[in-house]
């Protein structure tokens, strides 16, 4: 019966070995233990927030947290669709797809944490394209952008593999010292004349409104 009031919990996005959706209270246990496992290598820094260094309870408890609040907060003009990653039923990591000022803007950022066993496999590159073929061709976005730590070559990689091109840089303050970050866009036409893996959406029907608002969906 909650899918009447939330019917993003039928929105399921599928790739060739991946199925992105809302996770069950259950799975989402079970994706805290995931990222309690870890998700950054000694020395590797991911995230302006650090909650990849927190300790494994606290990392844990953070997914949790986290997912609970984008739900809570969840507004059509500033929404987080965060989506856990599963590959053949096995929680992997998550993902998310934000719009602020969407339905006038048209633009969405993405970000994602997988856990260190399912690194280097392609996951990664499969579950961005999912996010954003859905942005693309389901929510009639223009632009997706990101930001990337210089030093993040696998993030890089994904991104520039993915159509993202150069859109300057930002500068931060992390752990007491600068730290700059690559910011990366990919428009709509750029993303159709990349070639990428198909992915097919299901559970859209009544979930637009949550996304746009009452603005229409060009």
């Amino acid at each position: 019966m909650i899918s009447e009031y939330w019917p993003l919990y039928n929105l399921v996005l599928r790739t060739a070995h991946l199925e992105l959706r809302f996770p069950t209270e259950t799975e989402l246990g079970e994706l805290a233990t995931v990222a309690a496992g870890g998700i950054n290598r000694p020395g590797q820094r991911t995230y302006l927030t650090p909650w990849p260094e927190l300790s494994p309870e606290k990392r844990g408890l953070f997914v949790i947290q986290n997912h609970w609040g984008c739900k809570a907060e969840w507004e059509s003009s500033d929404w987080v669709l965060n989506l856990g990653v599963f590959a053949d039923g096995q929680p992997i990591g998550m993902v998310s797809l934000r719009g602020k000022e969407f339905a006038v803007l048209r633009e969405v950022t993405t970000g994602s944490w997988l856990g260190l066993e399912f690194q280097g496999q392609g996951h990664g590159t499969e579950a961005r394209t999912a996010l954003l073929h859905f942005a693309f061709e389901y929510l009639g976005a223009e632009a997706a952008r990101t930001e990337v730590f210089q030093e993040n070559a696998a993030s890089q990689g994904v991104s520039r593999k993915l159509g993202y091109r150069p859109d300057g840089i930002s500068r931060d303050v992390l752990d007491g010292q600068v730290i700059v970050s690559d910011r990366l866009r990919l428009t709509r036409e750029s993303w159709r004349h990349v070639p990428h893996t198909p992915v097919t959406v299901s559970g859209f029907d009544g979930c637009e409104k949550f996304f746009l608002g009452d603005a229409p969906n060009p």
